[in-house]
């Protein structure tokens, strides 16, 4: 991963401004929740119709919400084309109230350069690509506000995992999560990498947005061991070790900056969905090669104030990451630990 994130610090700390200036033609929408998502299932991909069906009665999401598709699952990448004519079929089926996509599947997590999710919520677009170290294009949902949505964009998130059991423990974490409340920490590790600890500066900032709801611990070390609270979990590092000591509260999100974690299923590096089968419920990674961009990445400071302050998990994660073209969102995106039960 190049080291290129020294020279554009200062535009990490702009971009809330000119995501303002966007939003003064955003409109008014409800926050996400079961009533205005639409589940998207694969009817080619066995796995895909199983944890559909088990996420809509998990999260008793109407049946007019889902969108059936069909479309081969053998492969990471998926065409553009195929692409196209799939969310052409998508967008028709979709009814307007709709406000998140939940994807269904594992593979593919990719189209042409971009991620399956940032293609779902923008369509495929080159201009939320780069090719080698070079900025995207700006998302519109970028540090929105809690109760605003954008015309026409509709994040996404994965359900995915290497196998059924897999995804549906991690759906039963993001239901049991609700309302909980969790008294939790937030370990954000600066590490011996530091190409990859190019989004540290933001970790000061993530101390004085938590509302006393979580604790924040900034910690000088590679790797976490024996804590038994993490609700969130930020680093660095092409491979993180430890995982197996922790314990990851319901709710939790974790993610590592470094180049190939989004690649699920093929990446020379630690996948994000390791992550999850660790115990946390959400967690995010680039596809293809973004360079250390910490704007191609989740603000730590944002995606925690969002998270405590009742933002669902794709609501927040989704709101953290400036340029999220090449990365992809994996998780249970309801989950609501600090959203007050209804």
């Amino acid at each position: 991963m190049a080291s290129v994130a020294a020279a554009f610090l200062l535009a990490l700390l702009c971009v809330p401004a000119l995501a303002q200036e966007i939003f003064q033609s955003a409109r008014a929408a409800v926050p996400v929740d079961h009533t205005n998502i639409a589940v998207i299932i694969n009817n080619a991909d066995p796995l895909s119709v199983k944890v559909g069906e088990y996420y809509v009665r998990a999260r008793h999401i109407p049946s007019a919400n889902i969108v059936r598709v069909s479309f081969p699952a053998n492969s990471p990448d998926m065409p553009v084309d195929q692409f196209q004519r799939v969310k052409a079929n998508v967008d028709a089926a979709t009814p307007r109230r709709i406000q998140a996509y939940a994807l269904t599947w594992t593979t593919p997590y990719r189209v042409g350069c971009m991620s399956i999710t940032s293609a779902f919520a923008f369509g495929f677009d080159p201009s939320y690509c780069a090719s080698g170290c070079a900025p995207t294009k700006l998302s519109a949902y970028f540090d929105s506000a809690r109760s605003i949505a954008v015309p026409a964009v509709r994040p996404a998130m994965m359900l995915a995992g290497r196998s059924f059991a897999e995804v549906r423990a991690l759906i039963d974490r993001g239901v049991r999560s609700d309302g909980t409340f969790p008294r939790g920490t937030a370990y954000l590790l600066l590490t011996t990498d530091k190409a990859r600890d190019s989004r540290v500066p933001t970790y000061l900032l993530a101390k004085g947005v938590t509302a006393g709801l979580v604790d924040v611990e900034i910690l000088n070390r590679d790797v976490l061991l024996h804590r038994d609270d993490v609700m969130f979990y930020f680093t660095g590092l092409a491979s993180v070790a430890g995982l197996d000591t922790l314990r990851f509260l319901p709710g939790a999100i974790a993610d590592h900056l470094t180049s190939f974690g989004g690649m699920l299923t093929d990446s020379i590096q630690m996948s994000i969905l390791t992550w999850l089968e660790a115990g946390a419920t959400g967690s995010y990674g680039t596809v293809v090669e973004p360079c250390n961009f910490p704007q191609k990445f989740a603000n730590p400071a944002i995606a925690i104030e969002r998270y405590v302050h009742g933002d669902t998990l794709i609501e927040a994660y989704w709101k953290s990451v400036a340029w999220p073209g090449q990365g992809v969102f994996v998780g249970e995106p309801l989950a609501a630990p600090f959203m007050p039960r209804r």
